[in-house]
């Protein structure tokens, strides 16, 4: 009897030895960012519903969902380089994120380009946005800044998110492509204007490479400093190289990895492209007052100056495709102290969206590959599922508990908080404002621009069988500016006279 009581306590001295030789250590997200809160959900108000934006929530359930135990559906053709980040500005005074804490640090980054719709051995010389994603291996964790080469998007709820892809990608029956599908989702989505005008330029729809193209962070994100002040911001990554498109004969002519072979070549030649990391800044007050909505992704900030805080430069070819490129993921929840999400509802939707789509791809355990790895130690409850490699250490998985050694949760890091109101609702925003900045952007362009625009708009939508569906897309061009949409109509067979009907 004695024997049996000493060997049922020998577990409980063995976890008491254990806990007592671990070391105090902070709580982290499996991205390496601090956790200021692990009791409490982020709500709306004292008895409003918890938000889909608490990203340690998020992570954690998904990450549990997964404890027991594919190529990209969107952006599978990429291309990845290593660099690294050097901050120029002391942005102190609008987020305590430590990227920017001092001019001269310098982040590890990594960074992924990519088209959008086609599958993974596609050419290069698509008429699609281009991915511009960044990882920053920041000393507070990982941060993502999850981007395409245009500074909008062609919608402004994650909702439609599935119904755009899916009328963009082929078509379940045929498996090709088809221009009468996408055109008929966009004549149901006049928001979608101003980034088809952008879309069919050569500058932004066929760049003559990814050093000749700038990134956009597209969503406005709220920066938070130790203060607990808030503005918004928005990131613009600006080519030191320049911008330059090609033609569509250039296009057509092109090597199908043309782009890859002209940044990889760029980089083992030493020529390191460059580009500077641009922001702009907007209080609440500020966002509050524009005429449109200052976060729906389909508008620019116009007449927002933005400053400099950094510029990243490429200098290295991946040893491994497939190991960094293909392996990589991203996810705009991937986030830092200091930068949080705004109300922007399509952001909203790929906080949850991108990070599980990672998952399900990679596997559970994505983050624990090197390319995705924090640089810094990762310390949460997380377990197992397949192919977990850094297994949690000791037998204390839980929290809270009694331990005065394990991870402690880090109070100034909780999230920030700002008011809410009203009531729950499904509609759309009160400023939809869908021409506009589109004809302004057409008013900008060169004639020559302008000429080319028309053309490659009018290859696609001309081969639209219905007629409906062109004079309603015609009429969304006509509404931005009256010259670009008599001339689109012009060549693809719409009646003038069609488009001033009520």
């Amino acid at each position: 009897m004695k024997i049996g009581i000493y060997l049922a306590v020998l577990p409980a001295l063995a976890l008491t030895a254990s806990i007592a030789a671990a070391q105090p250590a902070n709580l982290t997200r499996d991205t390496g960012a601090p956790v200021g809160d692990n009791q409490n959900s982020k709500t709306a108000g004292a008895d409003g519903p918890v938000l889909l934006e608490d990203m340690n929530l998020i992570e954690k359930l998904a990450r549990f969902d997964r404890e027991r135990i594919p190529e990209r559906v969107v952006h599978a053709r990429g291309t990845g380089a290593e660099g690294v980040f050097v901050a120029s500005t002391d942005f102190s005074q609008f987020t305590r994120a430590s990227v920017f804490a001092q001019p001269g640090k310098q982040t590890p980054v990594f960074v992924r380009f990519s088209t959008v719709m086609n599958f993974r051995g596609s050419p290069e010389a698509a008429r699609d946005p281009r991915g511009f994603a960044v990882k920053f291996y920041t000393d507070q964790g990982n941060w993502d800044i999850v981007g395409i080469n245009e500074p909008i998007f062609f919608i402004r709820d994650a909702i439609k998110f599935p119904d755009f892809v899916h009328a963009n990608k082929p078509s379940p029956v045929t498996n090709m492509q088809d221009p009468n599908r996408a055109f008929d989702f966009f004549s149901r989505v006049p928001e979608s204007t101003h980034m088809l005008t952008m879309l069919y330029t050569d500058t932004y729809g066929q760049p003559s490479s990814y050093r000749t193209m700038d990134g956009n962070g597209v969503h406005a994100f709220r920066l938070v400093n130790r203060e607990g002040k808030t503005v918004f911001a928005k990131f613009h990554w600006k080519s030191q190289q320049g911008m330059r498109g090609m033609t569509l004969e250039e296009a057509r002519a092109a090597d199908t990895s043309y782009a890859t072979r002209d940044l990889y070549d760029s980089i083992r030649q030493g020529n390191f492209p460059k580009w500077d990391l641009m922001v702009q800044i907007l209080t609440p007050e500020q966002a509050a007052n524009l005429p449109y909505d200052a976060f729906d992704d389909t508008k620019t900030w116009d007449g927002v100056p933005e400053t400099k805080v950094g510029t990243m430069t490429l200098n290295k070819v991946p040893e491994n495709f497939f190991n960094s490129t293909e392996e990589s993921a991203f996810c705009p929840c991937e986030l830092v102290p200091g930068i949080e999400p705004s109300p922007d509802k399509m952001l909203q939707g790929r906080l949850f969206s991108y990070a599980d789509t990672q998952r399900y791809r990679v596997g559970t355990n994505y983050m624990d590959l090197p390319v995705n790895r924090p640089r810094i130690p990762v310390r949460n409850n997380n377990i197992d599922g397949a192919m977990q490699f850094l297994p949690q250490q000791g037998e204390v998985n839980y929290e809270p508990n009694t331990s005065p050694t394990l991870p402690v949760e880090q109070t100034e890091y909780r999230y920030s908080q700002y008011p809410v109101s009203g009531v729950t609702q499904q509609r759309k925003v009160d400023k939809e404002d869908n021409f506009r900045q589109a004809g302004e952007f057409y008013r900008s362009l060169s004639r020559h621009d302008q000429d080319n625009l028309i053309k490659n708009l009018a290859s696609d939508l001309g081969a639209v069988a219905n007629p409906e569906i062109r004079r309603t897309m015609v009429s969304h061009f006509y509404q931005a500016d009256a010259d670009y949409g008599t001339r689109l109509a012009k060549l693809v067979n719409v009646d003038i006279a069609s488009l001033r009907r009520p």
